[in-house]
């Protein structure tokens, strides 16, 4: 038998709390009355637990997060919240079904980055701030920004360059690592340059400490294994999709 569907109440915010397997029309007839209420509804429900998952979201509640929690002895718990406002379109709409979807699709990290080369074939590499390597300049592509649009702004924003981004050279595929979660990175060409562009260069002093043209063996060495193997990717062009450059 499902187990019983708690309702507490506290600043406009009514909470639903249940314990394993629910009935999905009892739930979904609590966040309705609720809302007739409050202006929001929640429910936090640990992160590994399936079933309450889809119980939320057949009710109809946008996953909007994680909550960082810890349990009685200390370790971690962490939650998602589900919620649902007032103002949601309903469910039964196309609007509100697709938002719905977008609340627990997966979302992608995106970074866009320019291969910018001399005639000599060396490629542009700027030393960060915030790490010891070297990379290509560029940086993560915003939410709603188009990649194109992103890597020709890093590269204004950090080096004081107005460059147009052409094609698409390269897609590399970067996995989690250090804390990070996996991205996409799109490297466009941008073209060939004269190396006095870089008296140009005016360097964002937060994030860019020196640029230079580097040959392929000086990006080997200052640059990480896994950016040395994207550049040397995107200059051979024989390959348009690397996974961390191979």
């Amino acid at each position: 038998m499902p187990n019983p569907i708690s309702v507490t109440s506290h600043d406009g915010v009514a909470r639903l709390r249940w314990s394993g397997e629910v009935n999905v029309d009892e739930l979904r007839r609590e966040v309705a009355e609720a809302l007739t209420r409050h202006s929001r509804v929640e429910a936090l429900v640990p992160v590994d637990d399936a079933s309450a998952h889809r119980a939320a979201t057949w009710a109809g509640m946008h996953r909007e997060g994680v909550r960082r929690a810890l349990d009685a002895d200390g370790e971690p718990a962490d939650q998602f919240v589900f919620a649902r406002l007032v103002t949601d379109e309903p469910v039964s709409e196309p609007v509100g079904f697709r938002s719905l979807l977008n609340s627990f699709l997966p979302r992608k990290r995106a970074i866009a980055q320019m291969l910018v080369r001399d005639p000599e074939g060396r490629v542009l590499l700027c030393r960060l701030t915030y790490k010891r390597d070297w990379d290509l300049p560029g940086g993560v592509v915003e939410v709603g920004e188009s990649p194109r649009v992103a890597v020709e702004r890093e590269v204004e924003e950090e080096l004081g360059l107005t460059l147009p981004a052409g094609p698409l050279v390269l897609t590399d595929w970067l996995p989690p690592w250090g804390g990070w979660d996996d991205a996409v990175c799109l490297v466009f060409d941008g073209g060939t340059q004269q190396p006095g562009v870089l008296a140009d260069v005016v360097m964002q002093e937060r994030e860019i400490r020196d640029v230079r043209f580097c040959t392929l063996e000086e990006v080997d060495e200052l640059a990480a294994d896994f950016t040395a193997r994207r550049v040397r990717a995107a200059v051979t062009g024989e390959e348009p999709y690397t996974e961390s450059g191979r």
